[in-house]
Order: C-alpha cells, then structure tokens, then sequence
C-alpha cells in the first residue's frame, strides 16, 4: 500500500517525503501542479490532487492506505473545501491519517485545524495528531526580507517568548507515525523545541551566528500589520499574523514540551543550528 502526502513541497512536507523515502516506504506525492514534481526525490509518484477539485481524488487516493494530512492556508471552510475529500479518502479505503495540526487546538474551537481533529477522532479512520508550535522556519520564509535586506526581526511579540520547532523535526516524527501507525494510533503529540525564547533573544543568536548585528525594535500591532500589508499580503493573512504574535506576547506560546526528544531520541535542532544551517538565505549575497 501507499502513503500519500499532501502539502508534498512545504517546510513539513517535504522532510516527511525525504524521511519516508529514506526509510523505503511507497510515498505518493500530492501537488497541485505537475510543475512541482520536479522537486520531489527519485522514487516518489507524483499526483495532480486539489481538496476543493473532486475530479483528483481518485487517482490521489487509489490503494492508499495512511495519508498526511496538511490543511492549505487559503481553506478556511473545512466543511465545504476539506471534508468531502477525506470522506472520499475514507471509502477508497486510507485507515490512518497523521495531521499536521496546532499546539493548544485541543482549547481553541476556533481555529481550523481543531475542525479537522473533530471530524477525524470519531471516523472510522484512526489518526496521529502533530500539534507543533512556532516554525523556526517562519524567520527564513515569511520574515525573510527584514532579517537579510533590513537586519532586523520585525514581529509585534514583545517580550513574550516561544517555544520554536524546526519543521524538519516534525518531518521526522511524521514520516515515524506513516511507517508505523501502531505505534502512533490516535495519539496527540505537543511538539515543540527544547526551550522557549524572546525574540530579542533569537536576535541575539542570529547576531552572533551571521556575525552582524540583527535587532528586534518590538514593533507594535498596527505598525507591523501597516508594513505587512504594503508588502502585498492580504489583510486576513495579516489578521491571523497579529494574533499568532498577540499570543506569543502575552505569554501563552512558551509552553515546552519533551514529546520531540522522546520520540526521536535525541534533542531537537536548536535555534543556533537553524540559522547556521540557512545562512546562506540569511546573506545579502
């Protein structure tokens, strides 16, 4: 049987693919353009799948039997863009899914990750639940421009700290739920690095790993969201921004656990790591 992987090229899915192959297990590579399957390692059959287009379940899930699930960021409707296809995913016969979920979505009914758990827990299908919190990769992504071109971390989370993941870790422990859902049947893991930091303090780091100095001015609320949105983001993307770091400063994202360690048998990847390893994004060139 296959494992199918949704959100097959981003900072999770794709060290979940690498692990799995590495791994030999069968992987079915979910894109929404043939275009991406060049990206995909040696081995992995890629497949066109789009939540939202009932024409690409089939063939998407056609002797699949465990499935990564990762929500899209622009689906916000689960009932009407998400659920129909994992009911389909159902019939043609996956067992367990792993899900790409939230820490704390098991208190917060709003988000819609948490509409996703509800739905898996009582179906037929079996799950692992990943509940990570802040990506480190979200400095090389969406903050990019401001830590290479501007040497500066421009977030509003004041003092608050976080409990930073690298998204390869999570990969890791994604590809041991799919090669072994036994182990992992529905369970909900709280996956988070090994201590939680201001970004005053993950200035510093940068500063001291990129040998310039990065700052962390504490922008406010509106000051970010006004910089966000002349970059060209959407205003609701924007919104969701503010209050993940309105959260962070007021003190409700520094939760560490040791789920990550236990599972992997080693610490996770640090922060001083992370930047070391993408420091070349990190250079002006």
């Amino acid at each position: 049987m296959t494992i199918l992987i949704t959100g097959t090229t981003g900072n999770v899915g794709q060290p979940t693919v690498e692990a799995l192959v590495e791994s030999g297990e069968p992987v079915r590579a979910a894109v929404r353009d043939l275009d991406d399957a060049e990206r995909l390692p040696d081995g992995v059959e890629p497949v066109v799948f789009d939540f939202t287009d009932p024409s690409t379940w089939a063939a998407a899930y056609d002797g699949v039997d465990r499935m990564f699930l990762m929500r899209p960021p622009p689906i916000s409707n689960i009932e009407r863009d998400m659920l129909p296809s994992l009911e389909a995913a159902q019939k043609a016969g996956v067992e367990h899914v792993v899900l790409l979920s939230l820490l704390g979505a098991e208190k917060n009914p709003v988000v819609p990750h948490r509409k996703l758990e509800d739905w898996l827990v009582p179906s037929p299908m079996s799950y692992t639940f990943l509940r990570p919190s802040f990506f480190m990769q979200n400095l090389s992504t969406t903050h990019l421009e401001d830590i290479r071109d501007r040497d500066e971390i421009f977030v509003p989370a004041g003092d608050g700290k976080t409990s930073f993941i690298d998204a390869r870790d999570i990969g890791e422990v994604a590809a041991m739920a799919l090669a072994d859902p036994d182990a992992h049947r529905d369970i909900a893991y709280p996956l988070t690095g090994s201590e939680a930091l201001s970004y005053g303090q993950v200035a510093d780091i940068f500063s001291e790993v990129l040998g310039r100095k990065i700052s962390y001015p504490k922008p406010g609320a509106i000051r970010f969201a006004w910089r966000m949105k002349k970059r060209g983001m959407s205003l609701p993307f924007v919104g969701v921004m503010t209050a993940l770091y309105t959260v962070c400063r007021l003190g409700k994202a520094d939760t560490v656990t040791n789920d990550l360690e236990r599972l992997l048998g080693r610490p996770p990847i640090s922060m001083r790591q992370f930047v070391g390893d993408h420091r070349e994004a990190f250079s002006r060139g």
